[in-house]
């Protein structure tokens, strides 16, 4: 599966400098000069990193990356930013960021962390075909599916999993329905082998699946 490096930045002179870095070492960058752009074209489910600037015009880095969670898109993501305050720093990383590079970088600081990023999504590389359709399908999961999905396939009855995340069993039907249709499954039995083949749980640590 292709490296790729989404570049994510509305300086058109730093967005082509990032490009040839990247290209010079045989890494294929994919530029985008707003937020909005990256989150339409991109694929959750690409052997992928994101190089994100902190301030743009319109949707600043932190709103993608906020963007991304919500969306389900679980690509590293490195922020680079000319203006790294603490604050902003904390944010981002609380937030699930790789790494966080100031401007102007240094060259091989940048391309460590890019290959140390990509190195997350590698072992996807490696999967069977199979494994990594079933990883892409997760990928589009929200996080309200997921927050789902997981102490369902635990063997959880609706009325359990409602009473964990304190909603009504009404809509953990919905949702079940919607993590169902996600991935694919024909049944439970079917969704809980995908989740253990994805590594998302343990087999050893699930309870016998009750009825829901």
């Amino acid at each position: 599966m292709q490296q790729l490096v989404y570049v994510v930045d509305d300086d058109q002179g730093m967005l082509d400098s990032t490009l040839w870095l990247l290209e010079s070492v045989g890494l294929t960058g994919v530029p985008f000069t707003s937020g909005r752009a990256f989150l339409e074209a991109c694929d959750p489910s690409a052997n992928a990193c994101v190089l994100l600037d902190v301030r743009m015009p319109g949707m600043g880095g932190l709103n993608v990356q906020e963007e991304m969670r919500a969306r389900g898109i679980d690509l590293p993501v490195i922020f680079v930013s000319g203006h790294a305050d603490v604050p902003i720093v904390v944010r981002a990383f609380k937030a699930g960021a790789v790494d966080f590079i100031e401007k102007p970088y240094n060259e091989q600081l940048l391309l460590d962390s890019v290959q140390q990023a990509l190195e997350r999504r590698a072992p996807l590389a490696k999967q069977d075909p199979r494994l990594a359709e079933v990883q892409a399908r997760l990928d589009q999961l929200t996080p309200r599916e997921r927050d789902v999905l997981l102490p369902l396939v635990r063997g959880y009855t609706n009325r359990e999993v409602a009473e964990q995340l304190d909603i009504s069993v009404k809509t953990v039907d919905l949702y079940r329905s919607r993590v169902m249709k996600r991935m694919q499954a024909e049944s439970l039995p079917e969704l809980v082998g995908m989740v253990i083949a994805a590594g998302l749980v343990d087999s050893l640590a699930l309870r016998e699946t009750a009825r829901a």
